[in-house]
């Protein structure tokens, strides 16, 4: 079934692969990006250009995850263009790599904004409509890092997205008597193939940073980056979330997965959330509230 999605920064990396990929897969897809005049204006054209080229339904709208105007405006345009929205594709985040004590608190402030800040705010502009509906999607773009091995010098970006995968779980129970689904999508790290690590975020306080590369940690930021690079698989491919984004969409309603761990790498996340999801099921049913583990259709949904 067509459906309408909105991706939320899909400017480049998984947002931009799997607004493709969705839309490849016969969906209206509008790719969501910041300063869309500007700095992603070569971004909008070539999402235009790949619209004309593979004939598909790819649009794209300006939506900056850190303004509630912003996020309101974006759910509206969708929603008076087509009519309604269908899911909604959390993915706009951003990394950051250093030492934790370099970041300043302003920093993981602005991280947490993004990353998890940013999720709430889209929510808040389209649930109305999705409850209003009885029945919708949230689909989370996580991050294996919340849960798996865990390497140094990645903490405010850790941080942020055991943040998102805790406000995902939440919601996911929230919604369920609404007719909403929630799934999450948890890519491992892709060292290659993505702009995460050539893009991140440097420490503010250089000078705390420096003190760090020169003295007991030497070498350590090499290390981490090339050891991470060696645990990656050579078919390791990124595209490969966009193909699990697109089997979760397309899956049917009430029977689509509620984590999805695509981790090439296989720092043991899926195995912790393996339990973790479990004793979560076994507790909710344990106070009487294991309809909330899945969604209820409303009889009055589209």
């Amino acid at each position: 079934m067509k459906q309408v999605i909105l991706v939320t920064g899909a400017s480049s990396g998984f947002g931009a692969m799997s607004a493709r990929a969705l839309a490849d897969a016969g969906h209206i897809v509008y790719a969501s990006m910041r300063d869309t005049a500007g700095r992603n204006a070569a971004q909008v054209a070539a999402a235009r250009d790949y619209a004309a080229q593979h004939k598909v339904a790819l649009h794209t709208v300006e939506l900056d995850v850190q303004s509630q105007a912003s996020a309101d405006a974006a759910i509206a345009q969708v929603i008076a263009e087509q009519g309604r929205i269908d899911t909604v594709m959390h993915n706009a985040g951003h990394m950051v790599f250093g030492a934790a004590e370099a970041f300043t608190p302003e920093q993981f402030a602005q991280l947490y904004d993004v990353n998890v800040l940013g999720t709430q705010r889209v929510n808040r502009a389209v649930l109305p409509h999705l409850r209003a509906r009885g029945q919708g999607l949230l689909l989370w773009i996580g991050s294996s890092s919340h849960r798996g091995g865990t390497p140094p010098y990645l903490a405010p970006y850790f941080a942020a997205k055991a943040a998102m995968d805790a406000v995902a779980v939440s919601y996911a129970g929230e919604l369920a008597r609404w007719g909403i689904e929630t799934s999450i999508v948890v890519p491992g790290a892709f060292t290659k193939g993505t702009n995460h690590f050539a893009h991140s975020a440097a420490p503010a306080d250089q000078a705390r940073q420096a003190e760090y590369d020169n003295g007991a940690n030497q070498g350590l930021t090499t290390e981490i980056l090339t050891n991470l690079a060696a645990c990656e698989p050579p078919d390791a491919d990124p595209q490969s979330v966009a193909a699990a984004v697109v089997d979760v969409v397309n899956a049917p309603y009430g029977r689509r997965p509620f984590r999805v761990h695509v981790d090439p790498s296989d720092d043991g996340c899926e195995v912790v959330n393996a339990v973790a999801d479990r004793i979560r099921a076994e507790f909710l049913r344990r106070i009487q509230l294991g309809d909330l583990l899945s969604p209820q259709r409303k009889p009055h949904a589209a």
